[in-house]
């Protein structure tokens, strides 16, 4: 599926906005912030939010008519109608419990999707000065100095390995996930948070990505547009391309997404 030339211009958005959210975020990582729980008793703070009001406003100020899923603004119960068509995703700060523990492992998310796919999207790791990017047919990885840009590098997803480099989620390892890399003796584990473990996947670092349990469709979005984008895939656990969209249920029910296994090249 193509994109036009009026998406090449909302990817270059993105990774504006992306990366003026990291900017707003490494402020809050370097002067300290208190932790809140949300109703649904999972972290928050000062930096998720701020970032999160960069991209909206950003969205605003360039008059960008696409609906916007937003995790926090989601959480407070602005969910805007979707549909069938375009809508964005965006997850401004994931990996909240590795922002709080003080490692670098985590990113702003934002993804376009359309018609249930996501087509593009960026990730950008603020604390490792990494910007992933990607439109249909093409990844960039991309470093980023003095809050700049540089120069693109074209990454792709590897064939599996035997034994395969397995990356899971760090702080949601589950008994699932265990029995997971069980089956796969000898294998190479490395635990990482947010969806950097999509993007160690799109560069050929990594085979697998196990994720039993709830996740929330703008947690995985923009990483799957990275991954999609390399020549891997996440599915479920039936084999299916994971799919975007609201799916029933009320309010943040309705992104809800179940079990996935990601996979590089040849899936």
């Amino acid at each position: 599926m193509g994109m036009m030339k009026d998406d090449a211009a909302l990817l270059a958005l993105f990774e504006e906005l992306a990366l003026a959210a990291g900017a707003a975020i490494m402020q809050h990582y370097e002067a300290g912030f208190e932790v809140e729980q949300k109703a649904d008793d999972t972290p928050v703070t000062a930096a998720d939010r701020a970032a999160e009001r960069v991209i909206l406003d950003g969205f605003r100020n360039v008059g960008l008519g696409t609906p916007c899923v937003s995790e926090e603004a989601a959480s407070g119960g602005v969910i805007p109608a979707c549909g069938d068509g375009n809508f964005l995703l965006v997850d401004p700060l994931d990996g909240t419990r590795e922002f709080i523990a003080r490692r670098p492992d985590f990113t702003v998310n934002i993804g376009l999707i359309r018609n249930g796919e996501p087509v593009a999207g960026v990730v950008y790791a603020p604390a490792r000065d990494l910007l992933y990017s990607a439109r249909p047919g093409a990844a960039f990885e991309i470093p980023v100095v003095g809050g700049k840009p540089q120069e693109r590098r074209t990454i792709r997803a590897r064939p599996r390995r035997t034994p395969p480099a397995i990356v899971a989620s760090r702080s949601h390892c589950t008994d699932e996930t265990r029995a997971f890399i069980a089956r796969h003796p000898d294998a190479e584990t490395v635990s990482i948070g947010s969806s950097l473990k999509f993007c160690m996947i799109a560069r050929g670092d990594a085979d697998l990505y196990p994720r039993f349990g709830r996740t929330m469709q703008w947690d995985t979005a923009a990483g799957d547009a990275v991954l999609r984008a390399a020549g891997g895939m996440a599915h479920t656990l039936d084999g299916a391309p994971l799919t975007y969209g609201p799916k029933g249920g009320e309010g943040l029910e309705a992104f809800a997404s179940p079990s996935f296994v990601a996979e590089g090249a040849g899936w």
